[in-house]
């Protein structure tokens, strides 16, 4: 049967150049870190590093840093949006320590979660 035999030979070049397509190398894939697989910015094992050393549980769940790193870059990127904002509504072009304190009690949740967190301890400036 050799019509077969050319129709297997014919699906297996199919499937080699699949595989070629989606980028992996004959089953070999690099290991990608957590963050990259979670699409983070801020380091997963960063995050667990610091939560063991804190010793604030016995055991912790494989997705608890990566949850948590999710959470700080989210809140990070909202007090940067709003200081962003701040900044271009006074005219400037830079980020200074005020403007994050002013983005973080100018909106309601925010200011409620950083309730008593001193944001900047920076000198009055000379009138």
């Amino acid at each position: 049967m050799p019509g077969n035999r050319s129709r297997r030979r014919r699906r297996r070049r199919r499937r080699r150049r699949r595989r070629r397509r989606r980028g992996s190398s004959g089953g070999q894939s690099r290991p990608r870190s957590r963050t990259a697989r979670a699409e983070l910015s801020f380091s997963v094992s960063h995050v667990e590093r610091l939560l063991r050393q804190g010793h604030y549980t016995r055991r912790l769940s494989p997705s608890t840093p990566v949850f948590l790193a999710a959470v700080v870059q989210y809140l990070t990127a909202k007090v940067l949006e709003l200081a962003s904002n701040e900044a271009h509504n006074g005219g400037r072009r830079r980020i200074t320590p005020e403007l994050v304190d002013m983005a973080v009690h100018n909106n309601a949740l925010l200011s409620g979660f950083f309730g008593a967190t001193t944001i900047s301890q920076v000198a009055p400036t000379r009138e």
